[in-house]
């Protein structure tokens, strides 16, 4: 049994993020974007970070992908504190231009397996399949400038998951994309990520977003942030449903409360 498996059988989570304290250093004086964050995550769990404009979501996804350091406080993942980045964690971000240009799909999604010690052969087979599972077969032998935006999310999202991470951290990846596109990556990844079990850390503005994915919702306050509230949603996934209809209401009080313009923040 795997550690990760061990953990989970034990009902430990995998990640912990505890009274973490994240800032960024502005003209020599420290910015502090979250105040005093806590939130555990357990294998094969879907947890959205939602919250005002500026609260460090982002800051958190980077904290845990190992981009930064936390000031206070401390972030285990697996039982390890020293977490530099590394392909155990998966990153997606927003921005469309995270392909080499210069690869095809294909290559995109089997260069970091190369990378990582995996061998040629490998890497190609689990690269296919991936993409096959994306729905990029047919797209396979273009280069990045030959794929409209919602595509080039797939390839982001089909290379994380070749690299089959720890963890998947999602930061705002449909942002960008029109609704329909959006409707049809968010519905994909619930479907794939039931398929491999992922865990998922997801960085999101969208409350519909949040609850369509999600298994729980963490909000945040306005900078410098705290955790205001962790909402279980694993049961609520009909958006015709009076509960659904009732935990968006509550979602949209909380944002509403931290000075959060919701009616501008909610995309559906």
């Amino acid at each position: 049994m795997s550690q990760q498996a061990a953990a989970a059988a034990a009902g430990r989570p995998l990640l912990t993020v505890e009274h973490a304290q994240l800032g960024y250093a502005v003209d020599g004086k420290l910015n502090i974007a979250v105040g005093d964050a806590s939130f555990e995550i357990r294998q094969g769990e879907k947890m959205m970070l939602l919250g005002p404009s500026g609260c460090g979501k982002s800051t958190i996804l980077k904290a845990i992908a190992g981009f930064i350091r936390p000031t206070a406080g401390r972030i285990t993942l697996d039982g390890r504190t020293n977490l530099d980045p590394g392909p155990d964690r998966a990153v997606v971000f927003q921005e469309f231009d995270q392909l080499f240009p210069w690869r095809t799909v294909l290559d995109n999604v089997a260069y970091p397996l190369r990378v990582t010690g995996v061998d040629k052969r490998e890497a190609a087979d689990r690269a296919k399949h991936f993409v096959e599972m994306m729905g990029l077969s047919p797209a396979a032998d273009r280069y990045p400038h030959q794929l409209s935006g919602g595509m080039k999310q797939r390839v982001a999202i089909a290379r994380a998951f070749a690299l089959e991470p720890v963890m998947l951290l999602m930061d705002e990846p449909f942002g960008s994309l029109d609704a329909q596109t959006r409707s049809r990556l968010q519905r994909e990844l619930i479907e794939i990520g039931e398929r491999t079990e992922v865990t998922l850390l997801f960085v999101t503005h969208s409350i519909q977003e949040a609850l369509v994915i999600g298994h729980r919702i963490t909000v945040l306050s306005h900078p410098p942030s705290t955790v205001l509230e962790i909402v279980d949603v694993r049961e609520i996934k009909d958006p015709d449903t009076e509960e659904f209809i009732h935990v968006r209401r509550h979602l949209r009080e909380l944002l509403a409360d931290e000075g959060e313009d919701v009616d501008h923040a909610v995309f559906e």
